[in-house]
């Protein structure tokens, strides 16, 4: 599992924050080495003008009045402290801004002044300074060589690159809005749907993008008006010659040969259910309004039904599936195609079963025939498409095409499955989600 986003908005928001944590580190440390120079010095000398100062005081003040002076120092948290020996120092650490320090106030005030961060386990700015021959220590606040407050200007910083990123997730969201338009356009091409023109918003490319894919949409929809009308056309043509046949081997006397007329009705019989197949194809282009609450279940039973009275050997398995949204035409063409086609090819019975697994309902038509060898599978389900073995028998190769393309026109799909026992295993699923999937274009 990785923790790359999937999704380009939020690898563009991560790619944006990576840059603005990057930059705002860099500008952070250019900050501090400019900045650490001047700010040493200014605070060198305000160690240098208190020692001074402290000093001064000290050497001009009278003997009497000493002690009041320290415990006026002392309320400026200013103290001054006389050194003895075996005192315990802890001098400065190695940091850059403090080697400065130490330099500055060396230069000014003498090579024998010592800084420290500890004297006696008492922690602060120590300074030491000579009077004569004695030695004195002035304690300071850490702040005089500290920031007070060192997280402030991280803080600051933490709230602007947060800002920032509040900001690049807008823009990006504004320019990936246009991106999931076309996501929606796409799969809705996929489900055999014609999206809505998508708005041409946005930046050049973007807008470019979204003409190109408003043509590429208007083209396929003209070519499939175009192939649907042709096949509606020419299937409607060529009815009518049939129809003058079947009625004039109906008009002759029974002195011919009874078989060889027979033979010509059934011949009829498979042009016309190969031009009602072509019929089917071409219609399925048309909106057919969607049953909100369908009953798959309902409709499965009366193809069974209709079958049965037929004499076909047909048998039903039915779940109990709840309300969905459907065409119900469309699903009743489904049904009927693959139970001919079970029919067609399966030599013995079929059964067909439904039944609720997930958040998907499902129809499966099975039979005993030879099955569908798995390399064939996805071809199967494309137009005009027949095993070797079933080219020289009756079928146009549109029924599974035409079931394929009904069951993406409801956001589900077909999958061929090999049977136990040998035969083939016709499954269509379909989601049971609440949102329509099968809306008309």
């Amino acid at each position: 599992m990785t923790l790359w986003p999937r999704t380009l908005l939020w690898r563009s928001v991560l790619l944006i924050a990576l840059l603005l944590g990057v930059a705002h580190l860099a500008w952070l440390q250019i900050f501090r080495v400019t900045e650490r120079e001047p700010r040493a010095r200014q605070v060198a000398q305000q160690i240098v003008s208190v020692v001074n100062l402290t000093r001064a005081a000290l050497i001009t003040a009278e003997s009497s009045k000493r002690l009041q002076l320290l415990q006026d120092l002392a309320e400026d948290h200013i103290q001054v402290y006389l050194g003895h020996p075996g005192e315990r120092v802890a001098p400065l650490s190695d940091r850059p801004f403090l080697r400065l320090v130490e330099q500055e106030v060396k230069r000014q005030l003498g090579s024998q002044t010592q800084l420290a961060t500890s004297r006696d386990g008492v922690r602060g700015a120590w300074v030491s300074f000579r009077i004569d021959t004695d030695e004195y220590w002035v304690f300071m606040p850490r702040s005089r060589l500290e920031r007070a407050d060192p997280l402030r200007w991280i803080g600051w910083g933490a709230l602007v690159l947060a800002l920032a990123l509040v900001g690049a997730y807008l823009i990006v969201s504004r320019i990936n809005r246009p991106l999931q338009a076309l996501t929606r356009a796409a799969a809705q091409m996929g489900r055999g749907q014609t999206p809505a023109p998508v708005a041409e918003t946005g930046p050049s490319e973007i807008r470019t993008l979204s003409s190109a894919f408003n043509q590429m949409t208007s083209d396929l929809k003209r070519l499939d008006d175009e192939r649907a009308f042709l096949l509606a056309g020419v299937s409607h043509d060529l009815r009518t010659p049939l129809s003058r046949i079947r009625l004039g081997l109906e008009m002759l006397d029974d002195g011919g040969d009874a078989a060889l007329k027979s033979g010509m009705v059934q011949d009829i019989e498979d042009i016309d259910a190969a031009i009602g197949q072509f019929l089917d194809f071409a219609r399925l282009s048309e909106g057919e309004a969607v049953l909100a609450d369908g009953d798959l279940d309902a409709i499965v039973r009366g193809e069974c039904e209709r079958y049965a009275r037929l004499g076909r050997p047909v048998e039903l398995r039915a779940g109990s599936l709840p309300p969905l949204p459907l065409r119900p035409l469309a699903v009743q063409r489904m049904v009927a195609n693959l139970i001919d086609n079970a029919l067609r090819h399966g030599g013995s019975s079929v059964e067909v079963a439904t039944a609720v697994e997930g958040a998907r309902a499902v129809v499966e038509v099975l039979d005993r025939g030879p099955g569908i060898p798995p390399g064939e599978v996805e071809h199967m389900l494309q137009p005009f498409t027949r095993l070797d073995r079933a080219r020289l028998g009756a079928g146009t190769g549109l029924g599974l095409a035409i079931v394929a393309r009904i069951a993406r026109l409801h956001g589900g799909d077909v999958k061929l499955l090999p049977r136990d026992g040998g035969g083939l295993r016709a499954r269509v699923e379909l989601p049971l989600a609440a949102r329509k999937r099968a809306n008309s274009k």
